[in-house]
C-alpha cells in the first residue's frame, strides 16, 4: 500500500516537473474517484482513502491521469488531447480506475431479494431494482436500504 506522505512526494516532483509553480497538491475524502483536476484551484487531488489502498502503481497512474487533465486544459476531457498527453506522459490506464472503492464508509448498504449486495454514499432517494436480477425494473427484485450503524459515529 502507498504511504501517504511518499503519494505526496511523487504528486509534488510531478507537478514542479510539468506544471506551472501556481498548482498544488492535496487529498481529498473522496470514496469513489480516485484523482480530481481541479482547474479553478489549479488543485490536483489524490482520494485519502483510496491512496491507502491501492499499491504504488495504481496512485502513480492516478497521478499521471490527472497532471494530463491539468495539461490539457478545461472542458478537454478524455477526448483525443488528453489521450496523447497522458501516452507522453506513460500513462497507461483508462477514463477511470478499476481498483477498489471504499466501500466500508458507504452510510447505506441495500440487499435484492436474491441476496445481491450494494453500497450507496449518500440516502438512496427512489426505489430501485437489482440490475443483476434484471435487466428492467422488477418489482420482485427491490433492493431493501439501510443506514449502517458506524454511520452515526462519524
Amino acid at each position: 500500500m502507498s504511504e501517504l506522505e511518499r503519494v505526496r512526494h511523487w504528486a509534488e516532483a510531478l507537478l514542479a516537473l510539468h506544471l506551472d509553480p501556481s498548482w498544488t497538491f492535496g487529498f481529498d475524502r473522496a470514496t469513489r474517484r480516485a484523482g480530481l483536476c481541479d482547474f479553478g484551484r489549479k488543485r490536483i487531488t489524490v482520494s485519502r482513502h483510496l491512496a491507502e489502498r491501492f499499491d504504488d502503481d495504481a496512485i502513480h497512474q492516478v497521478l499521471l491521469h490527472e497532471v494530463a487533465h491539468a495539461l490539457a486544459g478545461p472542458g478537454v476531457g478524455h477526448g483525443a488531447a488528453w489521450r496523447r498527453i497522458a501516452r507522453e506522459l506513460g500513462y497507461v490506464g483508462g477514463r477511470t480506475h478499476d481498483g477498489p472503492i471504499a466501500d466500508e464508509r458507504a452510510r447505506w448498504r441495500g440487499t435484492c431479494p436474491n441476496g445481491h449486495e450494494f453500497v450507496r454514499f449518500r440516502r438512496p432517494t427512489r426505489t430501485v431494482s437489482c440490475g443483476r436480477c434484471s435487466r428492467r425494473f422488477s418489482a420482485a427484485a427491490i433492493i431493501s436500504w439501510s443506514e449502517t450503524a458506524a454511520s452515526s459515529t462519524r
